[in-house]
């Protein structure tokens, strides 16, 4: 009874937080006790509420008390510790669910501290002291607490497993290493163990080497986030003024067109208005006339009638014409027209610089460029719709099926002049231009095509190479016969050799600098590689032989 009174006594003196006797008690006005350290930093961290509490009943204190020690209370302490009795064990250091557990406590056990590998117990801190004290344990092994101590027991022997068998690669007794493991490369754990520990030093100096490495990575891979999410608002903005310098811009036309045809309504409308009021005036004037006229006729003096006919019977000459040639009735119309074309001629540019706009934003790749791909569904991940520009078309060619389809003609085509159309060479240029990594197939029908890639700037006109796809350093070109290919560069040609295919597959690394032809039949077969460096966006090009047709593929 006198052990659970000092028990009680010592559970009256420690501080509910720190779980301790108490340092600086003080008294709060609920009543209850803390170090006066441990209520100022719960109290310290409520600040931020305006309200504090106490810990154990959570009554509420507005504002903050003020602390005090007490007196007292602190006196009392400091005897209890003069008796040598010292705080009970707090709760945190019982073992809970997850701790190793004190072999020789009995009732509720405390947190082990040690593990002895030689008594295969695990110890609290006071039942580990003899470990310390006694020379008996000199020779001990302490540990970090485990629960797996009787995995260094040999189940066969019962023996402590204090050797290594290399050649089964497993802990032994040393019964074992003259039993079932006799004749094998046996040491013991200790050496062992110190064996694996120089290996275990060089993989971590290569794991720390790899970490080193792998955070100034981090560090550049953030700066690049950094230089990335700079780079896109310093476009954003950019782009921003660009536009709405481009709105104001339109917006300006559309009033200067709105105010020059209203001006000049009103300049046409005034102009008619005079004009009709003097004709009304005249129409009055000869209305008048006529009705003395009219007068002077019904009169029956002989006399009177003479008198006054010459004077009356005069006209003064109109000074208009006789009649108002009015035309069909279209005046602005003309207007409508010209902004329509203005419209379509804007258009027309923003859809072949749109896609280009759009695909040199997905162009921006901060990581190295991945591998060509391997399959036929690895490069249709890449596939482009590409359509085929009417005004670059020489006009013995005629497009079909949405612009996808061209054919080589027997009767020249009745295109509108145009300075992107190629005027002596039988091809034709896509409307999108291709950057980044890109895919398309071309099958054809008839005697051959030259399927190519050309910069914008590529010449149109004359019968010169510098016009001629694959034969100058602005395009490059695979040509496809019936029964052959060559591949096109400045003029150079190489013989290529692969299977015979009336489809040819082109996969383009732009920013890598890859240019790939490859037959397209049941297998891709790679027929020709370019590895260079391209410094404008490319067109796909075609060549069509006559009697031939051709045609860009849907993929999707």
């Amino acid at each position: 009874m006198a052990e659970k009174g000092v028990q009680l006594d010592r559970e009256t003196f420690s501080c509910s937080i720190c779980l301790d006797l108490l340092k600086d008690p003080v008294a709060i006005p609920c009543g209850h006790s803390y170090c006066m350290n441990c209520i100022k930093d719960h109290w310290d961290r409520e600040d931020e509420k305006e309200i504090h509490s106490c810990p154990q009943c959570r009554k509420s204190f507005k504002p903050r008390p003020e602390l005090l020690k007490s007196t007292m209370l602190a006196v009392l302490v400091e005897e209890l510790k003069k008796t040598g009795l010292q705080a009970a064990p707090a709760d945190h250091c019982y073992a809970g669910p997850e701790d190793v557990t004190c072999d020789f406590c009995t009732g509720r056990k405390l947190k082990a501290l040690k593990s002895c590998l030689v008594c295969l117990v695990s110890y609290c801190e006071k039942h580990l002291q003899p470990h310390y004290e006694s020379p008996m344990f000199e020779h001990h092994k302490l540990v970090e607490p485990t629960e797996k101590l009787k995995d260094n027991i040999c189940s066969r022997h019962n023996e402590v497993m204090k050797m290594f068998c290399r050649t089964d690669q497993q802990c032994i007794c040393y019964l074992c290493s003259v039993d079932q493991h006799k004749g094998h490369d046996t040491v013991t754990a200790a050496a062992e163990r110190t064996e694996r520990q120089r290996e275990l030093e060089v993989s971590r100096q290569n794991i720390q080497q790899r970490i080193q490495d792998r955070e100034k990575d981090v560090k550049v891979l953030q700066q690049e986030v950094e230089a990335i999410n700079r780079s896109a608002d310093e476009t954003v903005e950019d782009s921003e003024k660009i536009f709405t310098k481009l709105i104001r811009l339109m917006e300006k036309r559309r009033s200067d067109v709105k105010q020059q045809v209203r001006s000049q309504q009103e300049t046409e409308v005034s102009r008619v208005k005079e004009l009709q009021e003097k004709l009304e005036q005249e129409i009055t004037e000869l209305k008048r006339k006529d009705a003395e006229l009219n007068k002077l006729s019904h009169t029956e003096d002989h006399n009177h009638f003479l008198h006054n006919y010459p004077s009356l019977s005069a006209l003064s000459e109109s000074t208009h014409s006789s009649s108002i040639n009015i035309r069909p009735l279209k005046y602005f119309e003309d207007v409508t027209a010209a902004v329509s074309e203005v419209r379509d001629k804007l258009q027309d540019v923003l859809r072949e610089t749109w896609t280009h706009i759009l695909v040199t934003v997905t162009e921006v790749d901060v990581l190295p460029s991945q591998s060509e791909p391997k399959t036929r569904a690895g490069f249709l991940k890449y596939s482009r719709e590409i359509t085929l520009n009417p005004n670059t078309a020489n006009t013995w060619l005629s497009l079909s099926e949405g612009d996808r389809k061209v054919t080589n003609m027997e009767d020249e085509q009745s295109y509108s002049s145009h300075p992107d159309r190629f005027t002596v060479w039988d091809q034709v240029l896509s409307r999108e231009s291709l950057t980044g990594r890109c895919y398309w197939e071309v099958e054809w029908r008839g005697g051959g095509v030259e399927v190519a890639v050309a910069y914008k700037n590529i010449s149109r006109t004359g019968e010169s190479d510098q016009s001629s796809f694959g034969r100058n350093d602005k395009s490059w070109l695979l040509d496809c016969d019936n029964d052959s290919y060559t591949f096109w560069y400045n003029k150079v040609q190489t013989p290529v050799s692969g299977p015979e295919s009336s489809r040819v597959g082109v996969y383009l690394d732009h920013s890598a600098g890859i240019l790939s032809f490859y037959s397209i039949s049941e297998t891709m077969t790679l027929l020709h590689r370019v590895q260079t460096t391209f410094t404008q966006p490319l067109y796909a090009g075609l060549y069509i032989y006559p009697e031939t047709t051709a045609e860009l593929c849907k993929l999707k």
